[in-house]
């Protein structure tokens, strides 16, 4: 049986690690077995010439993991920017049914979301990218829907979430 990936993607500040941790908490609440990765947590570091080779070589390595335990179903967070990167995870889930929501927030919220958990050094950087990042998932338009993030609990968005990409709960 082919594993199902649900790919919740976003610029930064949209939400996608807290909607995962929460889609998660949805689906053990329902005893549905799956398993979530946050794609950025998989590649913190650095590297001359970066770390992207290694990131989807780790996801390989824990999704290999998870599928030997049993689990057919992925909760994946991962601002999926092009054709490119979306190719890349599924050579990294090989045979997966990949479905992909997008979590949207006005650019003022996601850049004030941003403000507050990047205190340190790079802050300036990261919160200029969180408009970057959205006009460039505007233009890729990868996802096969869209949820609004902005002024709603947690747990309301990660339902509609589940229910739009058809997982059980």
């Amino acid at each position: 049986m082919s594993p199902h990936v649900l790919i919740v993607t976003g610029s930064m500040g949209s939400g996608k690690t807290t909607i995962l941790g929460e889609a998660s908490d949805l689906l053990t609440a329902a005893r549905v077995p799956h398993a979530g990765i946050d794609l950025d947590t998989l590649g913190i570091g650095f590297l001359e010439g970066g770390l992207t080779d290694v990131l989807f070589q780790n996801l390989a390595g824990v999704w290999r993991g998870y599928a030997g335990a049993g689990i057919g179903r992925l909760l994946l967070a991962a601002a999926v920017e092009d054709a490119g990167t979306l190719a890349r995870i599924r050579g990294a889930i090989p045979g997966a049914s990949i479905t992909i929501g997008r979590l949207v927030a006005s650019v003022e919220t996601m850049q004030d979301r941003v403000r507050l958990r990047e205190p340190g050094l790079l802050q300036s950087v990261f919160v200029a990218r969180a408009a970057e990042l959205n006009e460039i998932l505007d233009r890729a338009h990868l996802e096969q829907f869209t949820i609004t993030n902005d002024g709603r609990p947690a747990t309301e968005v990660a339902r509609e979430l589940l229910e739009h990409a058809g997982w059980p709960l």
